[in-house]
C-alpha cells in the first residue's frame, strides 16, 4: 500500500504514527552535508544521497520533507533526482512533504498545486509546504486538489527563523495575530472533518522554538514543528507548543538525525531511535 491511499493526509499521519512515531525526517543534501558524508557537491553526490536515505528511511520513517530548494539549484537533473526519490519513498508507504513553500494567485497557484499534488505529476507528493502573505484566499487553487486527492496543505504560521515575528505576530486586523489567523483558517477548513472523528488535510507549520506560540488545540490537521534537536528545542516543547493536538504534532529533525550517515543501517538506527522518543498521543 502507497502513502496515496483513500482518506485525508491528516488520517494517514495519525495512522502511519502508530507505528513509527511522530517524527518528520529532513532530507536537507545541501553541500555541507554532501561534503561531510565524503560526497561530491554535484548531482552524483546528490543521486547517492538521496538513494541513502531512500533506503534507510522506507521502514523506519512516519514523514520525510525533502526540501526542493536543494534538488532546484542541481536544475532539471537535481529535479529528476527528486522525483525518484520522492516515488521510492511513498510507494514504501512513507508519507512525503514536499518543503516547497509555494504561494502566489490564481492560475501560477493552480500550477503548483498540479505540480505538487496532481496524480499525473512526477513530483506528486503527500503534502506540500505553502506560503499564505498573498493572503489565504490565495491558496484555494492547492487547497482544492488536496481535497479532491487526499493530500496535505500545510501552510506557513509561526515559523522557527529568528525574523519570523516580525510578521507573524502582527495584528491581522481582526484582533489576533498573522499567525493565529493561519492556524484558525486551517481549523476551519478540517472542521467537518474533525466533526466526523478524523483530521483534515490541512496543516501548520509552527517551530517549536517559537516563544509566543499560536493556540493550536482545535487544529485537526497536521502541525509540522521544526526546530527540534539541532536548533534546541525538545519533544517536551513540541508537545507543550501543541497544547491539546500534540497527536497531530509532527516533530521535525534533520542535521541530528542526517548526522548519523552516510551508513545505511546507521542512518536507521538515528531514525528509529528519534522516532521513538515522538510515540503517538492519544486523542479523543
Amino acid at each position: 500500500m502507497t502513502s496515496s491511499s483513500p482518506g485525508t493526509f491528516g488520517d494517514r499521519f495519525l495512522a502511519r504514527s502508530a507505528r513509527y512515531g511522530r517524527l518528520c525526517v529532513g532530507m536537507d543534501p545541501h553541500a555541507g552535508i554532501l561534503a561531510d558524508w565524503g560526497l561530491t557537491v554535484d548531482v552524483a553526490g546528490l543521486r547517492e544521497f538521496s538513494r541513502i536515505c531512500v533506503e534507510a528511511f522506507r521502514e523506519t520513517a512516519c514523514v520525510v520533507k525533502p526540501q526542493v530548494a536543494f534538488y532546484e539549484a542541481f536544475g532539471s537533473a537535481g529535479f529528476a533526482v527528486l522525483e525518484e526519490s520522492i516515488a521510492a519513498l511513498r510507494a514504501a508507504g512513507v508519507l512525503v512533504i514536499a518543503d516547497a513553500k509555494r504561494g502566489d494567485i490564481g492560475s501560477t497557484m493552480a500550477g503548483y498545486a498540479r505540480a505538487w499534488l496532481d496524480d499525473g505529476s512526477p513530483l506528486c507528493a503527500d503534502a506540500v509546504t505553502v506560503s499564505p502573505y498573498l493572503g489565504l484566499s490565495s491558496l484555494d487553487p492547492v487547497v482544492e486538489l488536496g481535497e479532491r486527492t487526499g493530500r496535505g496543505v500545510i501552510a506557513l504560521a509561526a515559523t522557527s527563523n529568528p525574523s519570523g515575528p516580525q510578521f507573524q505576530t502582527l495584528d491581522a486586523g481582526t484582533g489576533v495575530s498573522v499567525a493565529q489567523t493561519v492556524v484558525d483558517w486551517a481549523a476551519a477548513g478540517n472542521a467537518a472533518r474533525v466533526a466526523a472523528g478524523g483530521a483534515g488535510n490541512l496543516g501548520v507549520v509552527v517551530g517549536a522554538t517559537v516563544v509566543d506560540p499560536p493556540r493550536l488545540d482545535a487544529v485537526g490537521g497536521m502541525v509540522l514543528m521544526p526546530g527540534v534537536g539541532a536548533q534546541g528545542a525538545t519533544g517536551a516543547d513540541a508537545d507543550r507548543i501543541a497544547g491539546a493536538a500534540a497527536r497531530h504534532a509532527c516533530p521535525n529533525m534533520s542535521r541530528s538525525v542526517l548526522a548519523a550517515g552516510p551508513d545505511v543501517g546507521s542512518l536507521a538506527a538515528a531514525v528509529r531511535a528519534s522516532g521513538a522518543e515522538f510515540p503517538q498521543v492519544a486523542g479523543a
